[in-house]
């Protein structure tokens, strides 16, 4: 088979996912722009139009370090580079090319954004903010102070039992994700909080149900759910004046982030959250280095921080 033009390439591969594949036309639209852009690079740099025979592996990096250049989102490179995968592939399949420049390029490495987090003092304030002269305060008290106290989802927090307490030992059993157990402490703030919220609690008629007595109820006596906890949760956020990104699961970030901070292991900090696997845990870690980068940078003499003071003898 002679050489075919890129542009020929291109639209038999399209054709190909339209017929064989099924894809979309909104797939096939992304397919098209994203090569399209590599041949304009590729016509741009050499003057002439490509062919799939002759593009190399250090041509489609050239090509990936200008996309980073012009400060492309690391997500759309990595889908660039998917598209420029599947259509080496087929032109290799297709005897168009006698190699697949694109498969030893990597996908850049994602972004990890690091979750929201209050500082002590913050997660203090907020706790103060229910009021202790009705039900309804000691009730959203009771409820801050054990997600920030266990580390609870919301999801678990909501779906506590009475049965489930053990206020005498300060232990709770949780239901977490998979059906997974597992026993989590209660401080003595949040022992206290749930001690007092029980003492004005009132039960629908309808609850228990299946013999559980739900822990936080609403002003009718049923079982909270996920979205009442984070509207209440909203709504002291609030009157405390935190920050809006807080949400119910910013409570259970802080509590990592705070053990950590004050020399956790990763380990236990795994336990105490219930997570499966302990990648999950270690973007707290990034959390607690970054705080202790704070603290150096304020701190040290020779940081470079305006606030650091003082000369190194």
């Amino acid at each position: 088979m002679g050489i075919i033009p890129m542009q020929i390439a291109i639209a038999r591969f399209l054709r190909y996912l339209r017929v064989e594949r099924n894809a979309s036309d909104l797939t096939i639209k992304s397919y098209r722009e994203d090569l399209t852009c590599l041949v304009e690079y590729l016509t741009e740099l050499s003057g002439s139009s490509p062919e799939p025979q002759t593009i190399t592996t250090a041509d489609l990096r050239g090509y990936v370090a200008a996309l980073h250049a012009a400060s492309y989102a690391k997500s759309s490179v990595s889908r660039r580079l998917a598209t420029l995968r599947s259509f080496f592939r087929f032109a290799l399949r297709e005897g168009l090319a006698q190699s697949n420049p694109a498969k030893p390029l990597r996908n850049p490495r994602r972004e990890q954004k690091l979750p929201h987090f209050l500082s002590t003092e913050e997660i203090a304030r907020l706790l103060e903010t229910p009021s202790s002269g009705d039900a309804q305060g000691l009730r959203d008290r009771a409820i801050l102070e054990s997600m920030y106290s266990a580390g609870l989802r919301v999801s678990e927090t909501v779906g506590v039992n009475d049965e489930d307490l053990d206020l005498a030992t300060g232990v709770v059993r949780i239901r977490g994700k998979g059906k997974r157990e597992r026993l989590a402490p209660l401080g003595t703030y949040a022992i206290r909080a749930v001690t007092r919220w029980q003492g004005v609690r009132k039960l629908s008629p309808r609850e228990p149900q299946g013999g559980a007595t739900p822990l936080f109820v609403n002003r009718f006596g049923r079982r909270l759910t996920t979205r009442s906890v984070a509207r209440m949760l909203e709504k002291h956020i609030r009157q405390a004046g935190l920050d809006t990104r807080t949400s119910p699961h910013t409570l259970r970030h802080s509590f990592a982030t705070h053990l950590l901070d004050r020399g956790a292991d990763i380990r236990s900090v795994q336990e105490l959250l219930g997570h499966k696997s302990l990648v999950t845990t270690q973007i707290y870690t990034h959390l607690s280095t970054a705080g202790l980068r704070e603290v150096y940078q304020r701190a040290h003499p020779r940081s470079g921080h305006p606030s650091a003071t003082g000369t190194a003898t």
